[in-house]
């Protein structure tokens, strides 16, 4: 299989290094240095722009006849948009797909992982072969969801991934309130975060929660809502929301008396 990526972003240049080390050959085009002017020979061709510059570029891959000369697979890596968005492409030799890897790209320079990761693919039946193909061979599971709601797909993506980012970021500011040093505390946070990723995939949930909501500790609750008051008062708000999406999961796993948890929504609700 032969692969052209067009669009050098975080996406892209994260898909090229991992295509490269799967022993495939990759070519890398640069969106900012515009579509090649000789057709494209490749087997797979992955447009990774944005979610707007996707239609527009579909459609120039086909007007230029850049693509439709031979038998290729046409995708993007969207995840909130169908294989529709590909549809200037399409034509006889030409099936598009979506190919959405399910996996955090946040720098250019930093290729994460893809092996264990999950791959939407939906599409065209040949395009989505060639996508399930090259998911298989970057040691990722493909997945095909009927009637998916990309959106709603999208924002659950969206909310684990860069919440949980955002969710570091505030793990940061509180070492460095309690004596840590910044660069320290991204360190010792990373593992931490590793290890609750490993937990979600192994164990599923509710049974990947830890901590004191779990075991129904409302005294433990109430020390660490006590300390965020003192140092930390704007992380208040999101301790609490945090809690309050603990509590019914904890709730579930009935480690505690029901009034355990009780005693946990009260010092939640500040009563």
């Amino acid at each position: 299989m032969t692969v052209f990526i067009y669009g050098g972003g975080k996406v892209g240049r994260g898909l090229a290094r991992a295509i490269r080390a799967a022993g495939l050959p990759v070519t890398l085009r640069a969106a900012r240095d515009g579509l090649p002017a000789d057709r494209i020979d490749a087997d797979l061709v992955i447009v990774a722009v944005r979610d707007r510059d996707i239609a527009p570029c579909a459609a120039a891959l086909r007007a230029r006849g850049l693509v439709g000369h031979r038998d290729v697979a046409v995708v993007h890596c969207a995840g909130a948009l169908g294989p529709e968005a590909l549809a200037g492409a399409r034509g006889g030799r030409v099936a598009v797909a979506q190919m959405h890897p399910m996996i955090s790209f946040a720098s250019p320079e930093f290729a994460p992982a893809l092996a264990r990761g999950h791959l939407l693919v939906d599409g065209d039946a040949r395009a989505a072969l060639v996508a399930r193909a090259l998911g298989e061979r970057l040691g990722m599971t493909p997945r095909v969801f009927p009637d998916l709601d990309r959106v709603a797909y999208h924002a659950a993506a969206g909310l684990v991934a860069n919440g949980a980012a955002a969710l570091a970021a505030a793990g940061v500011d509180l070492l460095e309130r309690a004596g840590v040093d910044r660069t320290t505390a991204a360190a010792m946070l990373g593992p931490l975060l590793r290890t609750v990723a490993d937990n979600v995939e192994a164990l599923g949930v509710p049974e990947a929660l830890t901590g004191p909501v779990r075991r129904g500790d409302a005294a433990g609750v109430a020390r660490h809502l006590e300390t965020l008051r003192r140092l930390a008062p704007h992380l208040v708000p999101l301790y609490l929301a945090a809690g309050a999406t603990q509590l019914p999961l904890a709730r579930a796993l009935d480690e505690a008396p029901p009034a355990a948890f009780d005693a946990i929504q009260q010092v939640l609700d500040g009563t």
